[in-house]
């Protein structure tokens, strides 16, 4: 039965999709280019006069060319670019310094040399409500939206780009509240369900049509005549004992905080491959990038601060509460996003490894080598590519060689409070990771925190000779936390430690309806 169930709705939304369609004459338009990610990224090289690259090493530590997890030698160049410390050599002693002299120069940096650089005009996103629909998460009612971003592709009617998202807000709660931006994969968290009069009425509608589909199917119906081959979902069983152990959404829902899941695939594909599509290739009209030009991780950070658009036109949302999530590659483009647009409030960064909290001078684990193959390069903007450079134009370069680190990238989100999570080797939180590397940068980062009035980890910031702290042991007492929790590679653990501190940072209270 499920198969005719799969046929009907299959043949409704291509009927549907079909009528909405209206046919574009591409001879309009600069041609779609389409390549694989190997393509792109010989192209990119092209562009550099980059003649070959050293390869990333394998995180199998039986492979010849393993990563690196001798701390002894993973400092190469272990003096970081001095974030209080001007281009011209000036040391930044002020508020006003930072803002107005360095802070714009390691942003230009990051832009040129890392992450890209978003262009001057990008399209407009018109978002509407596909669903609107009354849920409980846990115990708690909420109204939960699934949110679709449609982006202006009238330029370029060749690439369509709708952003998804699913936005949650409690409903027993004074608001407006918090909301904590979480790039993943967005589902409505517990659809309302019909009612019994109302399934007997689609029950009775599916088995006419699939009879009109296939008329044998009248005997089988006749045999179980109390059969309904549409069914109820089991709703929220309020006489159940709480949960000992509430996933991330309810712990925030709880509290008195709204949350939006974010499908970063949905703005950036995340592949070379990809690069011609998505927001990306919608701006440059189908043509391979440049090597300044933005990667994935800005594209999904422009995707949340869209997000953060239309939460301005939400009255139940407090905008200037809104915080920012994400694990592995989301943990990246969570720190970037934190990073370039101020509006953000709070960051909750996991386990973000090379490319995010982790200082790219190391070499332990993951390498800059890693993050510019051909299988991760379409993250970063392909000037990149040069710091893993060995023959080119130019000559040979490493991470050594690039004029920011890590360290300045948490710098660039001071004041506000920026929490950085691991877990643990020992249960799937890979030393490809480099957590002492991220305590480093974390460490570093604290001076511009203290310039800015804020506060840091609470230890010294000489990155060189701090340890890292034992595992559970949070350092959370300033606007700059850390904690390495016991768990894999996931950020789960450490929402209880989170939820609590941001609302002491943001002044948040939950007051009850």
């Amino acid at each position: 039965m499920k198969k005719y169930l799969i046929l009907f709705l299959s043949t409704c939304m291509t009927a549907t999709a079909t009528a909405q369609t209206t046919p574009v004459d591409s001879s309009k338009y600069p041609r779609l280019n389409t390549f694989t990610a190997q393509q792109d990224h010989a192209l990119m090289m092209k562009q550099l006069g980059i003649t070959a690259l050293r390869p990333g090493p394998s995180g199998n530590p039986a492979d010849a060319n393993h990563a690196n997890e001798d701390e002894y030698i993973a400092n190469p160049c272990p003096l970081l670019p001095d974030a209080l410390t001007t281009k011209k050599g000036k040391k930044v002693t002020t508020a006003d310094q930072w803002w107005k002299e360095r802070r714009p120069e390691i942003a230009a940096d990051f832009e040129t040399e890392m992450y890209g650089k978003i262009p001057a005009k990008t399209p407009k996103v018109t978002w509407t409500a596909k669903i609107t629909d009354y849920e409980f998460v846990g115990r708690t009612p909420v109204i939960a939206k699934q949110m679709v971003g449609h982006v202006d592709n009238s330029d370029y009617p060749l690439i369509d780009v709708n952003i998804n998202m699913v936005l949650v807000l409690p409903m027993n709660v004074k608001g407006p509240v918090p909301v904590l931006i979480m790039f993943g994969f967005p589902a409505l968290p517990s659809p309302a369900q019909p009612s019994p009069a109302d399934m007997e009425k689609l029950n009775s509608t599916f088995k006419e049509l699939m009879i009109k589909q296939n008329p044998e199917l009248k005997a089988v119906f006749d045999r179980y005549p109390a059969y309904s081959p549409v069914t109820r979902l089991a709703g929220p069983n309020f006489f159940a004992p709480p949960p000992t152990d509430p996933s991330p959404t309810e712990q925030l829902i709880a509290a008195g905080w709204g949350y939006c899941v974010l499908e970063p695939n949905s703005i950036q594909a995340d592949n070379g491959a990809g690069l011609t599509r998505g927001i990306i290739g919608l701006v440059n009209k189908g043509q391979p990038r440049k090597p300044d030009d933005w990667g994935a991780l800005r594209a999904w950070g422009w995707g949340a601060s869209r997000a953060l658009d239309y939460f301005e036109t939400d009255s139940l949302i407090n905008t200037k509460k809104v915080g920012i999530e994400g694990v592995s590659r989301y943990g990246k483009a969570a720190l970037v996003t934190m990073a370039f647009d101020q509006r953000f409030a709070v960051a909750l960064i996991g386990s973000s490894g090379k490319g995010g909290s982790t200082l790219h001078r190391r070499t332990f684990g993951e390498a800059v080598e890693s993050l510019a193959g051909s299988g991760e390069y379409h993250w970063m903007a392909g000037n990149y590519l040069k710091y893993a450079t060995a023959a080119s134009s130019f000559g040979s370069k490493t991470g050594c060689d690039l004029p920011v680190d890590s360290h300045e990238l948490i710098a660039l989100c001071a004041p506000r409070p920026t929490f950085i999570s691991y877990g643990i080797p020992e249960k799937g939180d890979a030393k490809w990771l480099d957590q002492i590397g991220s305590y480093k940068a974390t460490i570093a980062a604290g001076t511009v925190f203290k310039l800015l009035g804020a506060k840091d980890l609470g230890v010294s910031n000489d990155y060189n000779t701090e340890k890292m702290p034992p595992v559970l042991t949070g350092l959370l007492d300033g606007q700059l936390a850390w904690r390495q929790h016991d768990g894999g590679h996931t950020d789960a653990p450490n929402f209880s430690s989170f939820i609590p501190w941001a609302n002491r940072e943001l002044k948040y209270v939950r007051v009850a309806k």
